[in-house]
């Protein structure tokens, strides 16, 4: 063991560069790793970063009256409270839609425990005593933000106007049309003014608990003590918690791709490094297999070196991310702020962290097993015949007068045909995931700017309130900016087996049909036919063609799938067909709403503000929802996870030129001899790399594409929302990766292929044996 000691003592005297190196790589990986894993935990589970971010609370208890809250305060293991808060329910309205709300009378200092995170405007202030902050997903099904004037209706009918101030996040269960009243937060006064009436106030206060295990006791105490018939409802985190993990399926199903592109990114940028230097010791090895080293000693002496340069970098690493890593600004920084809270940071830093050690042992491991078979007389490895003859296509280019530094810098690049694939692909991988990254982002480009390609041709949706369908026809079609208006219906059906519930849903008629975005199959065109979307198909085991049998109120009614939508509602699990089709059972039926498709110039807040003052009221309005809402928070993390990813590319780029630069030493030192000058050696060199990278941009971004695209389809069809919903990166941005990737090969390579050609021709004994 002594022995073994005492060499890797003098390798790294004698290598301090590559050991240095070496040691940076891997804590640079691992720091990227650690920067990639807090970026996915922040961007994949919202809920998470804003319950943290917010010290949210585990229960909340809505309470009829308030003399009995206090008594809380006997509950063990709660750490601290939010509120009580006097509470009231209320109708909200502006630009034609409405909502139902539960107000909440607020301090102007926000709580410490649950405190709202204002993220659009500010929090409440006593220099706008009217003002109102709305919890962002009943913003966002009002279409309000800060600046708006808001028409609040309490029990008695009577209107008060208010102004939208903020608009913040909140770990609450979040606002469900009919089911849920999404949350808003005003002054006590205002709240008294808009519900004159106390017997309708009641109160409600969070529980922030020491033990989050303990929710459901908490929950039992809090409501013995104030007494069952005074509480409302309970809520608690594990329900706001399933809910919103239900909507974020997709964006975890991606961001979960890029983090396991990167984790392989990683671990083959770190056996690729390690297995160069490992070659680059074949001298070394035949000379301490001369002094008596067996195979197995060989084996050892490498794997206690490499364990200790990765021991060393995955601790520095490690300790660099932590400490710098929350000071970075930007979305990287929050990230790495928000993951020190999370459950996960007590085990995912030491996981990767004994990761990449034990990816490190098996990488020199294999290495060093291979080179421990190595002769132990190098003068037979130099006895072997090392090279081939030029090509044809290379002698023909060389008599056509091209540049020697491009014929033999190809020679140097492909002339290992076995070793020059496995740079390639090591190299392409972290360029593979880039380009999938920003196929991601094209796709999300393609939800925002062309919704009508992901089944969004109608941004609104209109529904008549005390208006006949005439008259809302008439309305909606003399709008400015609306180009189209479609009747539309919903109802519930149950599928055959009668398990489960679907929506059926009828729109437009024969004559002016719906115009459906067809990803399988055609569009609606007689009778009885159907679109479905890719939910149902796998709900019900149908594909296009066949004919389905479903049940509406008791009556049957059988379909003929004609096509396959994409269908961004309802995960998915919706058959369309027309209005007409539905009124042959039900000849009483009537459109309940319509979905307006808009002008690509016209603006949707716009519209529905002048839909809602012609109606007076008679037509209330809401968006469409876009699946890009959710997906939305991925930009950044997308940003993020680039950069990470091409760190790791560039330092494998760097294992590429000290592989070149080592293997390619003789012929350095053959060139030489025959009168090529420093300056064009180097050119070869660099060339050669250039060549090495510039395959590598091209096999990387092709596999790119078509791997982003086969990703993206299969996570629209695990979500219910279908196949063809992908986009690949346009091709001046494939265009623009690729150079970038080959011209900083060339400008790295550039230094290095400098000294190298600047050698002495007998500088080691081993390019000349």
């Amino acid at each position: 063991m002594r022995a073994i000691v005492r060499w890797a003592h003098a390798d790294l005297r004698a290598n301090r560069g590559e050991a240095l190196f070496i040691v940076l790589a891997i804590a640079g990986i691992t720091a990227s790793l650690l920067l990639a894993g807090g970026l996915l935990q922040y961007a994949a589970n919202p809920w998470q970063r804003v319950f943290t971010e917010s010290s949210g609370a585990h229960v909340w208890i809505h309470t009829r009256a308030d003399e009995r809250t206090s008594k809380l305060t006997d509950i063990d293991g709660v750490k601290a409270f939010s509120g009580p808060f006097p509470t009231a329910p209320a109708t909200a309205e502006i630009r034609g839609a409405s909502v139902s709300l539960e107000l909440r009378g607020a301090e102007t200092e926000p709580p410490q425990a649950a405190r709202p995170l204002v993220d659009s405007g500010h929090w409440l202030d006593n220099r706008v005593p009217n003002g109102i902050v709305l919890e962002r997903s009943v913003a966002d099904a009002l279409w309000a933000k800060p600046g708006d004037a808001l028409r609040v209706r309490g029990s008695d009918g009577e209107y008060t106007t208010l102004r939208v101030v903020g608009l913040a996040d909140t770990a609450e269960p979040r606002f469900v049309r009919g089911v849920r009243p999404g949350i808003a937060w005003l002054l006590p006064s205002q709240l008294h003014r808009v519900e004159p009436d106390t017997r309708r106030v009641g109160q409600t206060v969070g529980l922030r608990l020491a033990d989050p295990q303990d929710t459901d006791f908490a929950a039992q105490q809090a409501v013995t003590l104030i007494g069952a018939d005074q509480v409302a409802r309970v809520s608690t985190w594990e329900e706001a918690r399933a809910e919103t993990e239900g909507d974020n399926r997709l964006l975890g199903l991606m961001l979960g791709s890029f983090g396991l592109g990167a984790l392989l990114a990683a671990a083959i940028a770190v056996t690729g490094a390690i297995s160069t230097r490992v070659r680059g010791h074949l001298p070394d090895i035949s000379i301490l297999k001369a002094v008596g080293f067996t195979p197995g000693q060989v084996v050892r002496a490498f794997l206690v070196e490499h364990a200790a340069f990765a021991v060393i970098g995955v601790a520095i690493g490690a300790v660099v991310t932590e400490t710098l890593g929350p000071r970075i600004p930007g979305r990287i920084g929050d990230a790495m702020v928000l993951w020190r809270e999370l459950p996960q940071h007590a085990w995912a830093p030491l996981a990767t962290a004994l990761g990449a050690v034990l990816v490190i042992a098996a990488a020199t491991g294999l290495a060093a097993w291979r080179a421990g078979r190595v002769s132990p007389i190098p003068i037979a490895r130099g006895a072997v015949k090392s090279g081939r003859r030029l090509s044809r296509t290379a002698r023909f280019a060389l008599q056509l007068r091209t540049p020697p530094a491009l014929v033999l810098g190809w020679r140097g690049a492909f002339h290992r045909p076995a070793r020059a694939a496995a740079a390639v692909g090591r190299l392409a991988l972290p360029l593979l995931m880039i380009t999938i990254a920003l196929g991601a982002w094209s796709t999300l480009d393609r939800f925002e700017s062309r919704p009508e390609d992901v089944g969004l041709a109608a941004e609104l949706r209109a529904k008549p309130e005390g208006i006949d369908d005439a008259t809302a026809r008439k309305l909606l079609s003399d709008q400015p900016g609306v180009t189209a208006v479609y009747p539309g219906v919903e109802v519930a059906a149950l599928v055959p087996g009668q398990t489960r519930t679907i929506t059926l849903r009828g729109l437009g008629t024969s004559e002016h049909p719906y115009p459906f975005t067809i990803a399988e199959g055609r569009t609606i065109q007689g009778s009885d036919e159907a679109v479905a979307g890719q939910g149902l198909l796998d709900l019900v085991g149908a594909k296009v063609g066949d004919w389905v049998r479903m049940t509406v109120g008791g009556s049957p009614i059988v379909l003929h799938i004609v096509g396959r939508s994409i269908e961004p509602q309802d995960n998915g699990r919706v058959i369309s067909t027309t209005v007409v089709t539905l009124r042959e059972g039900d000849p009483a039926l009537r459109p309940e709403f319509y979905n307006l498709v808009l002008a690509r110039a016209a603006d949707p807040d716009t519209v529905s503000t002048s839909l809602a003052e012609s109606s007076h009221g008679g037509l209330e309005l809401r968006k469409n929802t876009n699946p890009a809402d959710q997906l939305s928070a991925a930009r950044g993390v997308i940003i993020g996870l680039v950069g990470v990813l091409a760190f790791i590319g560039l330092a494998e780029l760097f294992t590429v030129i000290a592989a070149g630069l080592r293997e390619h030493g003789r012929d350095l030192l053959a060139l030489k001899a025959i009168g090529l000058t420093p300056r064009q050696i180097a050119a070869v060199i660099v060339t050669s790399t250039g060549f090495i990278a510039a395959a590598a941009a091209l096999t990387g971004t092709i596999l790119g594409v078509l791997a982003s695209t086969w990703l993206i389809d299969l996570q629209g069809r695990s979500s219910g929302l279908g196949a063809g919903i992908a986009q690949p990166p346009s091709p001046g941005m494939l265009l623009l990766l690729g150079a970038a990737a080959v011209a900083g090969a060339i400008a790295i390579s550039t230094l290095p292929a400098t000294r190298a050609s600047r050698r002495r021709l007998t500088d080691r004994q081993s390019d000349v044996m």
